[in-house]
């Protein structure tokens, strides 16, 4: 396929430098359909970004279309701030009998701001009220946000940079495997909190993503997550899972913690919870952390009434029989047995793969590559992203709908792209 570099003047000349995506991505995209995009010219691409794990049920997923068209039509709700309307009161009781009860999560929920960071600054105050704290421990290569509360408990330097100023109040500890199995697990962190001249003040949280996206795909065991839920008891320090990336099924389960048997006291779940790609984020927590006042924490747009509708369509559609769950495990196997393919056949690359269910990255020893991969794809017609420290890491987060042959085009596809760079 030939792509002529569309006109982005307009994009250009007013549209700030801090566009990003659209730099790998010279198109002008003007429709889309399930696991695909059009752009204005006609060329079409498989997706496998899907809104930056937004769209777990693909573009304009037609159920879900169809809910928000029927209530827009019937001039329901848009804007509600936290008043009682039908549309919150049919997602909150979904939730509760599709996604809670059954896996016996003892959870109250809040409506913070719109976005992901907003759940987090909202789980990180709660964490700090409740125990009169102010530390927070998260971990290396985490990501957590670009707001400034957010940007202190993440790893990546060129993003906490953007703050201006400095970010206090949080240290990072080694995340799972990040001595290469060294050290034995939470030595340090151990330490740390037994020792009184380590100057680790006590923490209010640990905060953890059960797999770093951004970070670059490092998947915890299970075990190490079950030993850090115990720490944290152990040690009266709440547990925050950040499942904003991971949630909403993309692990498997809809809760990417669920493999590990724990029940986090905290969890932040944002991106496809709406299920549409509208804005929409929730920090749930056990009922006997919720010792807010009313109006302490709140936002303009928590009551994002279109997004209810799409969400309550969501768990309806797909988490009601658990059939879900076992496709994307299934459809996960495809994609590991196609990157063991990939890198044996391009071993002299020194790439390796890791991931669960629909996220896996595929990782160079060249850094410079992954990069070079996502644009040659790009070419081919396929979205990918970078991730990582380096960038170093392909990452694949195509939506939990793609079709088995969707999903082996895409693959295929993305082996071109390595070859083209060998």
């Amino acid at each position: 396929m030939t792509i002529t570099p569309p006109a982005l003047s307009v994009f250009e000349s007013l549209e700030s430098e801090v566009r990003s995506y659209c730099r790998g991505w010279p198109a002008v995209f003007d429709r889309a359909q399930g696991a695909r995009l059009t752009d204005e010219d006609g060329h079409s691409y498989l997706d496998f970004f899907a809104g930056a794990g937004s769209l777990n049920y693909g573009h304009n997923n037609p159920v879900l279309k169809r809910a928000l068209i029927d209530y827009i039509e019937r001039d329901g709700i848009t804007h509600g701030l936290d008043m009682a309307t039908t549309a919150k009161r049919a997602f909150l009781e979904t939730f509760q009998n599709v996604i809670l009860r059954p896996r016996d999560l003892p959870y109250k929920v809040m409506f913070p701001g719109p976005t992901g960071t907003n759940a987090v600054e909202a789980a990180l105050k709660l964490a700090r009220k409740v125990k009169s704290r102010e530390s927070i421990v998260s971990f290396t290569n985490a990501f957590h946000g670009m707001s400034l509360g957010s940007l202190a408990v993440t790893g990546n330097a060129f993003k906490r940079a953007g703050a201006g100023i400095p970010l206090v109040h949080g240290t990072p500890m080694p995340f799972d495997n990040y001595l290469d199995g060294r050290v034995p697990d939470f030595l340090w962190f151990e330490r740390l909190l037994e020792d009184q001249g380590s100057g680790l003040n006590k923490p209010a949280a640990v905060i953890v993503e059960t797999v770093q996206g951004e970070g670059g795909i490092n998947v915890a065991r299970a075990e190490w997550l079950r030993a850090l839920a115990d720490l944290c008891r152990r040690r009266d320090m709440l547990l925050i899972v950040d499942d904003i990336q991971m949630g909403c099924g993309r692990t498997g389960a809809f809760f990417s913690f669920e493999e590990a048997g724990i029940v986090p006291d905290i969890v932040t779940v944002s991106k496809s919870i709406s299920g549409y790609g509208l804005p929409l984020s929730l920090c749930l927590f056990k009922g006997e952390l919720d010792v807010w006042e009313p109006g302490e924490h709140n936002g303009t747009f928590r009551g994002n009434n279109p997004a209810f509708v799409t969400a309550t369509a969501a768990l309806d559609a797909y988490w009601a029989d658990g059939q879900m769950e076992k496709h994307t495990l299934a459809r996960g196997e495809q994609v590991e047995q196609a990157l063991l393919a990939l890198c044996t056949e391009h071993g002299r690359l020194g790439a390796s793969y890791r991931g669960r269910g629909l996220v896996w990255g595929l990782e160079f020893a060249d850094p410079a590559r992954a990069s070079e991969v996502c644009a040659r794809a790009f070419e081919l017609g396929l979205l990918l992203e970078t991730s990582g420290p380096q960038s170093e890491v392909v990452k694949l987060l195509p939506p939990l709908t793609v079709t088995p042959e969707e999903l082996d085009e895409g693959l295929r596809t993305l082996a071109r792209a390595v070859a083209a760079t060998v």
